[in-house]
């Protein structure tokens, strides 16, 4: 059985998470799963005492391995544990100082968007209506995580900031969680061009199990499947991987998304409470993939391999 990887996935971002949650994920072939720690409304305080609690909680419980570079993931395969590392969705928590790239690196930050949804000092969101590209500091930022070993990532950045990405970039870019725009026109899907360079860069499109970005609220294995097909249509299979940015608090995460208008415009609610693909949806999309007569090793690279490869260009 093959690796799994989720790219990103969310807990509820407080003390009183229940980490073990992600051992929904565990498979014999081992697997690896991203959570987030941060996105824009989160200043750096808030994310170091998030990882400080967090950090501590994961190594000490049996069922996970805290996952620093390649080997731990293969420790975990070898033990049957999860494998855990974590990203940021906003550069925010930087406050400008490249320096904090090492520190968040250090603490197990493998990677990180320069912006969320809408501009900051870094560059442009998926929401703006006009995208100017990466600011000279967020040019800056992308080599100092290149230098560091954090893989850029694409996804809630516009679409010219997101292409100033793979310009920029001297290693394999991401888009975590993302998918395929020609299929639903929804602001946060990315277009066949950044698709097309994320994969010049070596990098891989994250299709994401979200249902208001799959169709109108449709977090059906056939939607995500739809989107895996395109994708790799568009790109290969070499450059497709998967990650359902699922909610573990979906309630709470739907109620934050009603109640912050700016972060969350019409795009996000007016299909009503979003549909997420839990953990165990991506054994389905799996089985869906093989029933769609995918090579065996295609299926291993989408599941997973595809990132751990971008993972060992990147990581340092």
């Amino acid at each position: 059985m093959s690796l799994l990887w989720e790219q990103h996935c969310c807990l509820p971002l407080t003390s009183a998470a229940d980490l073990g949650e992600l051992d929904r994920y565990r498979r014999p072939g081992g697997s690896y799963v991203s959570v987030n720690v941060g996105y824009a409304p989160h200043g750096y305080d808030e994310v170091i005492a998030l990882l400080a609690d967090w950090r501590p909680r994961i190594e000490a419980d049996e069922r996970f391995v805290l996952a620093a570079g390649l080997a731990d993931l293969d420790t975990a395969r070898d033990t049957g544990r999860v494998a855990v590392a974590f990203d940021l969705e906003d550069s925010g928590p930087l406050d400008g100082r490249l320096d904090r790239v090492r520190e968040f690196y250090d603490l197990g930050v493998r990677t990180m968007l320069p912006s969320y949804n809408n501009r900051n000092a870094a560059g442009g969101g998926c929401l703006d209506e006009t995208d100017e590209g990466l600011t000279a500091y967020g040019r800056d930022l992308i080599r100092e995580m290149n230098a560091v070993g954090m893989v850029a990532d694409g996804s809630h950045c516009g679409a010219r900031t997101a292409l100033d990405i793979s310009d920029v970039t001297t290693k394999p870019m991401i888009y975590s969680h993302s998918c395929m725009r020609a299929l639903w026109d929804h602001p946060r899907n990315i277009t066949d061009e950044q698709a097309r360079a994320c994969a010049a860069t070596g990098g891989v499109i994250g299709i994401t199990g979200i249902g208001i970005f799959l169709g109108p609220n449709d977090a059906s294995v056939d939607a995500f499947v739809r989107h895996v097909d395109y994708a790799v249509e568009l790109v290969g299979p070499e450059h497709v991987g998967l990650s359902t940015d699922f909610s573990f608090d979906f309630e709470d995460a739907n109620a934050a998304i009603r109640d912050n208008p700016e972060l969350f415009p019409d795009w996000f609610t007016r299909w009503g409470p979003i549909d997420f693909t839990p953990p165990e949806g991506l054994f389905a999309v799996e089985a869906a993939l093989r029933d769609r007569g995918y090579p065996a090793d295609a299926v291993a690279a989408i599941l997973g391999g595809n990132f751990r490869r971008v993972a060992a260009q990147c990581w340092t």
